[in-house]
């Protein structure tokens, strides 16, 4: 069989409408030269019976108790086998149909790009969405430079890398930082590569996530402790900015985006949430 080009992994538990929301925009995109791989938390709510029913959608699939999203994406890496790797997890969704043809482009333009990244949709619980710009990889120091979905990593970089399952907000911070301390060739999109939904755990948790960071800024950069507790403590003023003064914090992060392409819930999705 030939080696696809990109593997996408998606992980998820008691989320049966965000995983087949995801799947019709992996459907719906013009370029399907990917594999699918669905590595699902044990869930009750459905979403293990509509995987054993779809046995040939994705690629490989397992439903089984793990440790969390990060363990499941270790899981999801021992079996895909793509040149890269795009982890988009259930719920979330591509900006439009040519979304991975752009992607399978650049990729063939430049065959030795290790590390991909471009800029996110973010949408907001009231309906909303804005663009979300990447800020360079160079800034990488300073915390995730943008969405972990809006990322693409090349299987030869992170085939020995593993989430690490002891931070529970920022492990995939950590995975970041130690593919780009390898990366030789690292390519940036001018446009969003996802949609996703404002609200997960890394912002409902974030003073835990700025902790883990600035762990992983002293372990992983050997930053001293001065440079990680003024970070910190910029990062602690934005959150504070975005839980309070929201107006201000979006002026000044995020950009009015009237092109959004959204995929209309499938007849599977509208019969789930009735």
């Amino acid at each position: 069989m030939t080696t696809p080009r990109l593997s996408i992994v998606t992980v998820v538990r008691n989320d049966l409408p965000g995983l087949l929301a995801t799947r019709g925009s992996l459907r719906s995109q013009s370029w399907q030269g990917f594999e699918w791989i669905v590595v699902d938390g044990a869930s009750t709510d459905g979403t293990a019976e509509w995987l054993a029913a779809h046995p040939d959608e994705p690629a490989w699939w397992r439903s089984a108790p793990d440790g969390g999203v990060y363990d499941a994406m270790n899981v999801a890496l021992e079996h895909a086998s793509g040149h890269h790797l795009l982890f988009l997890n259930a719920g979330d969704t591509l900006p439009g149909p040519g979304t991975l043809a752009d992607v399978a482009a650049a990729l063939k333009a430049a065959p030795d790009t290790d590390f991909l990244y471009g800029d996110a949709l973010e949408r907001f619980g009231d309906g909303r969405t804005a663009l979300k710009p990447a800020r360079s990889h160079r800034f990488a120091f300073y915390g995730m430079f943008t969405h972990h979905q809006a990322m693409v990593y090349s299987r030869a970089l992170v085939g020995g890398l593993r989430y690490p399952t002891r931070f529970a907000i920022a492990a995939d911070y950590a995975f970041t930082m130690q593919a780009l301390a390898s990366a030789r060739r690292v390519v940036r999109l001018p446009h969003p590569l996802c949609v996703f939904a404002a609200g997960g755990l890394s912002q409902r948790r974030a003073a835990l996530g700025r902790r883990e960071q600035s762990l992983i800024r002293r372990e992983l950069i050997g930053l001293g402790p001065l440079p990680c507790a003024v970070i910190a403590a910029v990062q602690a003023v934005f959150a504070m900015l975005r839980r309070y003064l929201p107006s201000l914090y979006e002026k000044g992060r995020f950009r009015a985006r009237k092109d959004c392409f959204f995929y209309p819930p499938t007849p599977e999705v509208r019969s789930i949430r009735g």
